[in-house]
């Protein structure tokens, strides 16, 4: 049997896991196609809005060359993926108040409302679900949604 084979073969707990990991981000992807079918976007500028939200959240001034970096889009892509999303009236360009030469990009309250009746739902949900969890258990969720966060952040920086 090929070395291959037999590390496929390991089924135990942590490859159930996995498997549920792999099942739940497949599951999300698709709800995120849906709302972009839904709202005339494309799969990036969903993406694109998701890295503009957790800019605004954790205080990160959000440019189109940040943007693209957070993307893996080229410049031209990016600008397409910004002027889409502007035209939809779901973000704006605004300039800097301390550098006026450059340009942040600020999600609309209209794109966040949106996002917010379709995931939702979702979101509660989930919030719901971890309050019947005790302090140890979030914090065995959150280092190892985190770990595997760093393992896939590490493995596309090797490819």
């Amino acid at each position: 049997m090929s070395e291959g084979r037999e590390r496929g073969s390991e089924e135990g707990p942590e490859r159930e896991i996995f498997h549920l990991l792999r099942a739940v981000t497949v599951e999300y992807g698709l709800r995120q196609a849906e709302f972009a079918s839904d709202n005339g976007m494309h799969a990036t500028d969903v993406r694109a809005l998701i890295c503009l939200l957790d800019a605004e959240r954790a205080g990160v001034e959000a440019t189109a060359g940040w943007l693209g970096g957070q993307l893996g889009v080229n410049s031209a892509g990016t600008t397409a993926v910004i002027d889409r999303l502007e035209r939809l009236g779901h973000i704006a360009r605004v300039r800097d108040g301390r550098d006026r030469r450059r340009v942040l990009l600020r999600v609309e309250d209209r794109a966040k409302e949106l996002g917010w009746a379709y995931f939702g739902p979702l979101i509660g949900g989930t919030d719901a679900m971890l309050k019947g969890f005790d302090d140890s258990e979030v914090a065995a969720v959150r280092r190892f949604l985190s770990g595997v966060l760093g393992i896939m952040a590490g493995s596309k920086d090797n490819t």
